[in-house]
């Protein structure tokens, strides 16, 4: 009789594990809605560019400044944003980052000039930055530690999820009704999000209060300080061209016919590039894997710049090329922020956050640059990317042998 009543407490038990788990993957789910809505913001607006800009009366590369706006505003908010709100309970935060990213996006489809533009997509990126690295915090706590690289790869899919889905949905609706309506149903997912948050995520406690120094403090680590540089440069390559996708993809096929198939391809290669990184990060270390990517990159931007150069491309070889781009781009992350964690594991969530700005921080360089080489050519803008890509390849070498040759040396 003993024995039956302790079997059916361990069977009792074994059921509250499991539906604790299932209710951790639950929210973790709904965390990861938000974070596809925060994607696929930080990102449409390269899916109708060119309308946005004939609509407000400015150039295209003076509307490729919005995106550079975006990602800087998120690479410098985000350490301090994360700082000030450390102590607030994250159910509290992150639906009201997500109700504040929805009427941002919403100010954004209302925004009478390119000014107001501007400013609304600066406080979109403050939400943006409050929400992603919290929602991936506290996805990290909700779920048991034998889930828990399942479940941050749930919410940071999110993310991946909205270049192939996201973005070529901004394209469908910008070019059905108008890139206003795009930004609207950014707005709305916004709202949707936070509110299934409210519903279905447990209330958590906010973290020890840290100040800006105390986060910032890792960045004396000699091994942060070579790796973080590489983020910027590789981000800054892919995205060169990224903000003025529709224009590339107008000098490659010379048709709009096929532009979503196009955006989904490189949606689909992302997707496939950031599980293939981490999948063979884990096998075979992080270095191989970014050589391979950025040579990826180099020869992938370099072939776009050479068949936009006065021929079209079949629409075979310009899928070809949108995937390798997509899968290139993204296969970057994960290796290095293996790296990363690997210099300093005690540290591992602050130096996870800096990469996340140092991402952003190479975006915006890379669209700035972008905007400027737009104005001569887009072949001009790939070469640009294209280039920044070489380097990218020519730092993980040297800077590779370099630590080899200081470890023996030591």
């Amino acid at each position: 009789m003993k024995n039956i009543q302790i079997k059916g407490k361990a069977n009792a038990e074994d059921t509250d594990s499991i539906s604790e788990s299932v209710y951790g993957l639950s929210s973790v789910t709904v965390l990861a809605l938000g974070t596809f809505v925060v994607g696929t913001d930080a990102f449409i607006v390269s899916a109708f560019l060119p309308s946005m800009a004939e609509d407000l009366a400015v150039t295209p590369a003076m509307a490729g400044y919005s995106v550079t706006a975006f990602a800087l505003a998120y690479a410098v908010l985000g350490p301090i944003i994360s700082t000030l709100t450390s102590t607030l309970k994250r159910r509290q935060l992150l639906v009201s980052a997500l109700v504040f990213l929805g009427l941002a996006n919403i100010a954004s489809a209302l925004a009478p000039s390119f000014g107001v533009l501007m400013a609304t997509r600066v406080a979109a990126a403050a939400a943006a930055a409050a929400y992603t690295p919290n929602a991936g915090a506290a996805a990290a706590v909700m779920v048991r530690p034998e889930i828990r690289a399942r479940a941050l790869a749930v919410v940071i899919g999110g993310l991946t999820a909205a270049t192939a889905l996201g973005i070529p949905l901004g394209y469908v609706v910008s070019a059905s009704l108008n890139w206003r309506a795009a930004l609207m149903l950014v707005g709305v997912l916004s709202i949707v999000a936070a509110i299934n948050v409210l519903a279905v995520m447990s209330k958590l406690p906010g973290s020890a209060r840290l100040t800006l120094g105390q986060r910032l403090a890792v960045l004396r680590n000699r091994d942060v300080q070579v790796i973080l540089p590489l983020t910027v440069m590789g981000m800054a390559a892919c995205y060169v061209p990224y903000a003025f996708t529709i224009p590339v993809l107008d000098a490659l096929i010379g048709s709009s016919k096929s532009i979503t198939a196009m955006l989904t391809l490189y949606g689909s290669g992302a997707i496939a590039g950031n599980y293939l990184s981490g999948w063979a990060t884990d096998r075979t270390g992080p270095i191989p894997v970014l050589f391979s990517a950025y040579a990826l990159m180099f020869g992938t931007l370099g072939a776009m710049a050479l068949a936009s150069g006065g021929f079209h491309s079949p629409h075979i070889f310009a899928a070809t090329l949108m995937i390798c781009w997509g899968a290139s781009s993204w296969a970057q992350t994960p290796a290095q922020q293996h790296r990363l964690i690997s210099s300093a594991p005690e540290e591992a969530s602050l130096v996870a956050a800096l990469n996340s700005s140092a991402i952003y921080l190479g975006i915006s360089i890379g669209t700035a640059i972008g905007s400027h080489a737009i104005q001569v050519s887009v072949t001009q803008t790939l070469w640009y990317g294209c280039a920044l890509a070489g380097v990218a390849l020519f730092y993980v070498l040297t800077t590779t042998s370099i630590h080899r040759s200081a470890s023996r040396d030591g």
